[in-house]
């Protein structure tokens, strides 16, 4: 009696023995963006320590002789409608960015799918615990700099006042998970693809990074602290190793970067 054999998946096609219960992932998926958006509840407070360190970061950028901040926001602030695309940028590509490139793993890479999801599981989790040791305040929120705070200028704005928001911790700015989630999208699909213009995608953490900086939502140190966490859990979490079906698979196969829109939070 012969055992009986499994189909093999045809090329470009994802090994379904590979995927993850759906219901299974949703749960955990959920769950990510649920302990990101509560668990930064849990550090609120301490405001006079986050103005503290927000200083000695500005200072510390000052003496590293990083780029001014002021002068990125300066570019985007020559036109309103580009402040405007901004500020819609920082809005709303944050989570639907993030969200899309787990569900195209999800159904085209299923090992990449898993790898991809416990790094930001991972970083996640190591972002929510540093407000609790160094709160610090959006430059935004810092006198004396020269920035403005574009969100409340020119809209649209996902923080209320300080005092009365229920939603978020805005003291909590280092590490930018705006900039760490924008990374791992650029990387996770630059390791899942074999198309010759997939590094096209760090286009996304590149728009990301401006943009952040450029409406006074963080600072240069904030995307660092984040490319650090990230390079950490890169290093203990490796990626599958491309299998033969995936290097077959043709180019035209693989979905090219599309346009970034200019219009994701932390």
């Amino acid at each position: 009696m012969h055992a009986r054999s499994e189909p093999a998946a045809a090329p470009g096609e994802p090994d379904a023995h590979q995927r993850p219960p759906l219901i299974r992932e949703f749960l955990l998926v959920a769950g990510l963006f649920l302990v990101y958006k509560l668990g930064r509840q849990l550090a609120t407070g301490h405001t006079a320590e986050a103005f503290r360190n927000a200083h000695r970061v500005w200072h510390l950028e000052r003496v590293a002789h990083l780029p001014d901040e002021v002068s990125v926001q300066s570019a985007l602030l020559h036109g309103q409608t580009l402040v405007h695309l901004a500020n819609t940028y920082y809005a709303t590509v944050h989570f639907p960015a993030t969200l899309a490139f787990l569900v195209w793993l999800y159904v085209r890479r299923p090992a990449h799918y898993v790898w991809a999801r416990r790094v930001l599981a991972v970083v996640t989790a190591a972002a929510l615990v540093l407000p609790f040791t160094f709160p610090l305040a959006p430059p935004r929120m810092l006198a004396g700099t020269g920035l403005v705070d574009t969100a409340r200028v020119y809209g649209p704005s996902v923080y209320g006042p300080p005092a009365g928001d229920h939603l978020s911790n805005q003291f909590a700015a280092m590490p930018s998970l705006h900039f760490g989630w924008a990374l791992m999208v650029a990387v996770g699909l630059i390791a899942a693809t074999r198309s010759r213009r997939r590094w096209l995608w760090l286009a996304h953490p590149l728009v990301t990074l401006l943009v952040i900086v450029g409406t006074a939502n963080h600072y240069w140190l904030d995307a660092l602290a984040a490319t650090a966490m990230l390079g950490l859990a890169l290093a203990v979490i490796r990626p599958p190793r491309p299998t033969a079906g995936t290097a077959r698979r043709s180019p035209d196969r693989v979905p090219a970067p599309a346009p970034v829109l200019v219009g994701a939070g932390r």
